[in-house]
């Protein structure tokens, strides 16, 4: 059965933060709280991990639509190829903040993605996601959680997720009511701004 952690945004506790990254280590999974919707996610560099998730999400690995969640900017360039300036500043006008960013995927990416040419990246603007990517030393692969509901697409209550995944994943963070809307997703690949999907970022300030 998961554990159930609940953790501040505005401060996360440090000894808790690093009970989660035992689990992720471990190969563990999570769902924890991001600006907008509550998201399952686990260690970029598990390929085992890696695995349990495409299969809760019923996808084959290869072709999965994962994002990758980094704390900042600085670790674009693990995954990245290098991106011009301009590509640049609208990701630093944007992030972090509720943003799904598609750029081009570079050699470093973990043999898994290795077919792909492009890589969705978050850095959302939550600083419990962000702490625990910044312990773990890497991305934590990321994914969103979806309800069965018909009018609620995603289920914003830490417990009711709790609920229903607690014999699926390893931790629940309970970090509060999560938002329904998920982030806007924007294409920068061809260097051209495309928007794939609208959310809950504002397309008018980029």
């Amino acid at each position: 059965m998961a554990q159930f952690i609940k953790l501040y945004n505005e401060n996360p506790n440090e000894r808790d933060i690093e009970k989660v990254i035992k689990v992720l280590k471990k190969g563990g999974l999570i769902i924890y709280p991001t600006d907008t919707v509550y998201g399952l996610g686990c260690d970029i560099t598990n390929n085992k991990a890696l695995e349990k998730i495409a299969k809760i999400k019923g996808v084959k690995l290869q072709k999965a639509k994962f994002s990758f969640i980094c704390s900042d900017l600085s670790n674009l360039s693990d995954y990245v190829k290098q991106i011009d300036t301009a590509t640049f500043k609208i990701l630093k006008r944007a992030l972090p903040g509720p943003y799904t960013f598609i750029l081009p995927g570079n050699n470093n990416l973990p043999k898994v993605f290795k077919n792909k040419s492009t890589v969705g990246i978050r850095v959302p603007n939550n600083n419990i996601i962000r702490e625990l990517v910044k312990h773990l030393g890497n991305p934590i692969v990321s994914t969103s959680i979806h309800d069965e509901d018909d009018i609620i697409e995603y289920t914003t209550d830490p417990e009711l997720i709790y609920e229903k995944w607690q014999d699926i994943v390893d931790v629940v963070i309970d970090g509060g009511y999560g938002d329904n809307v998920p982030s806007t997703v924007i294409d920068l690949s061809e260097g051209e701004i495309e928007v794939i999907r609208e959310g809950k970022g504002s397309i008018d300030n980029l």
